[in-house]
């Protein structure tokens, strides 16, 4: 039975910093995750793709975010379950919870926080009839290493933020780049927008819409994409398709733990702390739903915050935790050895 103070389900970049702020209270942490290395998509999907919107980095790679993250919460000795998948919960006689993996280890701690991410997914493909002849010989539904397409014609489709970012990415990159989406209008970031827009106009970027991929062709490994637009089709020579339409989620074996659900998503309270309908446990990241949700880690980061505030009393009821900002009290000393430190950051009163 591996024994701790906030069980993490999900080592994304929300349940990974939910260690760091759970460390600063004093509150161990153990994160279980069914994949085989800490990160969640990031590490997972598109460990290379930069992001735009984390505070203090105007750009950071998702893998290097990952590495930062837990270099952050390293400090605070969390303990990891990986490559097993959180699969029953059972609530105990004294408040606490059990909760056992698919491969039978168990977990007992008074405090759940569910950071599972969109949960288990897997891409939406597109209605192309022969696109399963080609996947692997030119057709890729995410984007792990951008070196792969180093010197190649690519042909990407989609809307959104993920077909902008990796368009302008590897326009440095690939031999040309053809964005095609089937509306003029676009659902990711407006800068982005604006981005390849600019791009287009260097010539650095093919921009086709409202238009869509219809037909793959090539003998043995891709060779042209067929899109059609205003009802006439044409072909374009690729090396590689990549359409990024998005993730299907689905929550998995959470979804029976009797928590409220809402199109696949845990509804929570954010009036306070993310706590869902069962006492004890959280819904954190872009696994939860609320009025006025957004999915972005930044969020994410606010939402494991406010919780572990929570956790804290649950953990210590009766005892009072009096917020000092690090850049005073410092985190050295919440290995033990500076008790003045400690104190600065977390008084306890009966």
């Amino acid at each position: 039975m591996i024994k701790t103070d906030i069980l993490i389900i999900g080592a994304g970049p929300t349940g990974l910093f939910t260690v760091f702020e759970a460390g600063l209270l004093k509150l161990k942490c153990h994160i279980i995750d069914a994949l085989a290395q800490p990160g969640g998509q990031l590490a997972e999907i598109y460990p290379k793709k930069p992001i735009y919107d984390i505070p203090g980095f105007p750009e950071v790679g998702a893998g290097e975010l990952v590495d930062n993250l837990l270099e952050q919460g390293k400090q605070f000795q969390p303990g990891f379950t990986l490559g097993e998948r959180a699969e029953t919960i059972e609530k105990q006689e004294d408040g606490s919870f059990i909760v056992t993996t698919n491969k039978g280890t168990q977990h007992q701690a008074p405090v759940v926080a569910i950071a599972g991410g969109l949960g288990s997914f897997e891409p939406r493909k597109p209605v192309i009839p022969n696109i399963h002849e080609f996947e692997d010989k030119g057709v890729a539904y995410m984007i792990k290493d951008p070196e792969v397409y180093r010197d190649k014609k690519v042909v990407i489709a989609g809307g959104g933020d993920s077909a902008l970012d990796w368009s302008i990415y590897l326009a440095d990159i690939a031999k040309e780049v053809t964005l095609v989406h089937r509306r003029n209008e676009f659902r990711g970031a407006l800068d982005s927008v604006e981005k390849v827009r600019e791009l287009k106009m260097l010539g650095k970027i093919n921009l086709i819409t409202p238009a869509e991929v219809v037909g793959l062709g090539g003998v043995d490994e891709l060779k042209e994409v067929v899109i059609e637009k205003n009802k006439e089709q044409f072909s374009v020579e690729a090396d590689a398709f990549i359409p990024l339409f998005g993730l299907s989620p689905k929550l998995g074996p959470i979804a029976n733990w009797g928590l409220e659900i809402e199109k696949n998503a845990i509804k929570v309270d954010n009036t306070l702390d993310y706590q869902t309908n069962i006492p004890g446990v959280f819904a954190i990241g872009d696994v939860n739903t609320y009025p006025g949700k957004l999915k972005l880690i930044l969020c994410g980061f606010h939402e494991a915050t406010m919780m572990c505030q929570s956790a804290y009393k649950i953990i210590n009821p009766g005892k009072r935790y009096v917020m000092k900002y690090t850049t005073v009290s410092g985190i050295d000393g919440f290995d033990g050895s500076r008790k003045e430190a400690e104190k600065a950051v977390i008084q306890a009163i009966d």
